[in-house]
């Protein structure tokens, strides 16, 4: 009798489990690290799953015409299981419109080495809903159009009206990039989702590649460690590189802007050893000749170089300016004083050769680059034309 009720167990239990509610997307898809030949796709689940990545190009057939391509998780060569999922599809052509559908299985029973057990798969087109676009990036286009913001602090709100997909799509752009301080501390995932991410998913972020650079407030928070979890480069750190139409960008990270021993750093923060190595990586990147051959080069940078100010700012001139300055910038876009700021090239104040200009906080920065020039239209809060700027290309 025993083991009757042993071996009825054993068959009912994965059949109670099996009828269990499957995973369902929870915040996402948004897509990050977007070249020309890839670009991932990060969401989250309401419990733990395996997930993969479908993708189609956009060529008039059904998404069901064909068996698509799958691109799945994987952490040297296993599928992960978790909430957060992140996929990178490879293999793209430049320039070109993909849809993709995201999917997931729940996880019913984990058993480790004996068995684990998953739910039917659910996803973003399952019946009713059409699959998400993207458009990789193109470096043989002569002109390229992005869209900037920073120091938003929590105020999602803004953000949503700013980059609505009425506006910023990918029909009008080629990217996004927020240029650091969008939270004043990352205090917990769900802190990250409320004030980030869910706006910019809910504006453009599923079908628009978004870039960020990492300001000194992400650094903080107890949960600050784990941003690069939630927005992968193509490097694995807060900086990296990429190129679009005609514009190498480089995207740098300053770190804070206070002291390490300073009290409100809590002996947590290691900046000044962290600012040398990015140094070291950007003498690197200037003497590529994928960067020397670009007809226009961008730094994205979110604390502007600061010889006279705050720790940061300082030692942002004193290891990240002589190399710049030897480089052919053709401009900086900044941010963190909130408020609209240009230093001209040659301006004392900074030291640089070329010109920075200070985005202020929330604010949408259009940016249009040729050959010859660029230019740059700022938005209040409101959608006003506030300010207007050319810069030449050298």
């Amino acid at each position: 009798m025993k083991r009757f009720l042993l071996l009825i167990a054993t068959i009912a239990l994965p059949v109670a489990l099996m009828a269990q509610k499957a995973a369902r997307i929870a915040q996402g898809p948004y897509v990050q690290a977007c070249s020309e030949t890839e670009f991932t796709v990060v969401w989250l689940t309401d419990v733990d799953a395996i997930s993969w990545v479908e993708v189609a190009p956009d060529d008039g057939t059904h998404f069901y015409n064909v068996e698509r391509p799958k691109y799945y998780q994987t952490i040297f060569g296993r599928r992960p299981i978790g909430r957060l999922h992140s996929v990178r599809v490879t293999g793209l052509e430049p320039g070109t419109k993909y849809r993709y559908r995201i999917f997931q299985k729940a996880v019913l029973l984990n058993e480790g080495r004996v068995r684990v057990l998953f739910s039917d798969p659910y996803g973003s087109d399952i019946l009713s809903h059409k699959p998400f676009c993207v458009k990789t990036l193109d470096a043989g286009k002569s002109t390229t159009r992005f869209a900037v913001g920073n120091d938003f602090h929590e105020h999602g709100d803004v953000l949503r009206k700013l980059f609505d997909r009425e506006t910023v799509n990918a029909d009008n752009y080629d990217f996004v990039l927020f240029n650091g301080d969008m939270v004043t501390s990352i205090d917990s995932e769900d802190y990250l989702m409320e004030h980030v991410i869910t706006p910019s998913v809910e504006a453009f972020a599923p079908d628009m590649p978004l870039f960020v650079a990492r300001g000194n407030h992400e650094n903080r928070g107890q949960w600050g460690t784990h941003y690069m979890e939630y927005f992968p480069s193509s490097t694995g750190t807060p900086y990296y590189t990429f190129r679009s139409g005609p514009a190498f960008c480089i995207v740098l990270d300053g770190g804070e802007d206070k002291p390490d021993s300073d009290i409100r750093n809590l002996e947590l923060m290691v900046h000044d050893p962290y600012r040398e190595q990015v140094a070291e990586w950007l003498k690197e990147v200037v003497a590529s000749e994928e960067f020397r051959s670009a007809p226009v080069k961008i730094v994205f940078l979110h604390m502007p170089p600061s010889p006279k100010g705050w720790h940061g700012g300082a030692e942002i001139d004193r290891l990240y300016t002589p190399i710049l300055n030897e480089a052919g910038i053709d401009v900086m876009f900044s941010a963190h004083i909130h408020r609209y700021k240009l230093w001209k090239a040659g301006d004392k104040a900074t030291g640089c050769n070329f010109p920075i200009l200070c985005n202020p906080n929330q604010t949408r920065m259009d940016v249009d680059v040729d050959t010859k020039t660029i230019t740059c239209n700022i938005y209040d809060k409101e959608g006003k034309l506030v300010h207007t700027d050319k810069f030449p290309v050298h």
